[in-house]
């Protein structure tokens, strides 16, 4: 997987910015094709308070030329935002917007981020509140659209709507991170680490490690729960 640029932003109001953005996702699908990359996630940017309406006229043809590079190798996967300011796709709901605008493009596709969505008020923690959120992706994109995860713990509260992530069972999430881990729906995806790690330089191998022994657990939990 390849992760585009943070300062990215598809939905920008300003010129320069915008082109700017298409620019570098062009260069991201590119490069993320010549070496054979599953996807590219992006964050689809902030319309800055010009509104939904009018940040989708600036994403849409962006997004256009950018599916243009995908290949049935390498796809484009919007990934849902934690709600901040004027993000676009802070919610499945906005997610699908998109997806639908774009007539459900063959190799569009999600990457779902845990901490983004107990940001936006998915408590990833509760089985049915996490079930209920795959519903909805399934009813409105389609499951077989979910290509990636974004396994993180959170440092802020369920419905803050601010993006700060936290090291694997040391955020607010804390062992019940694993109720997304282990979810049935979610099995055999990759899964993706974005944690600052012990001395803030990103994850290390230990960090890579609590989080497959969290997996192992709630999937272990799992098998208990249904044994005779």
């Amino acid at each position: 997987m390849c992760h585009a640029l943070y300062l990215c932003n598809l939905a920008a109001p300003d010129a320069a910015v915008y082109e700017k953005s298409v620019a570098a996702l062009r260069n991201t699908m590119e490069v993320a094709r010549g070496i054979g990359a599953d996807g590219v996630v992006f964050h689809v940017g902030s319309h800055l308070g010009s509104g939904f309406d009018a940040g989708l006229e600036r994403v849409l043809p962006a997004m256009e030329q950018l599916l243009e590079l995908s290949t049935d190798e390498t796809w484009l996967l919007m990934e849902n935002s934690a709600g901040t300011g004027g993000t676009m796709g802070r919610s499945v709901d906005e997610l699908a917007t998109i997806f639908q605008r774009l007539d459900r493009h063959p190799r569009l596709g999600i990457c779902l981020d845990s901490c983004h969505l107990y940001a936006s008020g998915v408590d990833v923690t509760d089985p049915g509140q996490l079930d209920a959120a795959l519903d909805e992706v399934d009813a409105s994109i389609g499951l077989d659209r979910l290509r990636a995860l974004h396994v993180n713990d959170s440092a802020t509260p369920l419905g803050s709507n601010r993006d700060r992530h936290a090291n694997i069972g040391e955020g607010l999430l804390g062992e019940k991170l694993g109720v997304f881990l282990g979810h049935e729906r979610l099995q055999g995806l990759p899964a993706m680490l974005e944690t600052s790690g012990p001395d803030n330089r990103g994850p290390d191998a230990n960090e890579v490690q609590k989080a497959k022994d969290m997996h192992a657990r709630s999937i272990a939990g799992k098998a208990g729960d249904s044994a005779p």
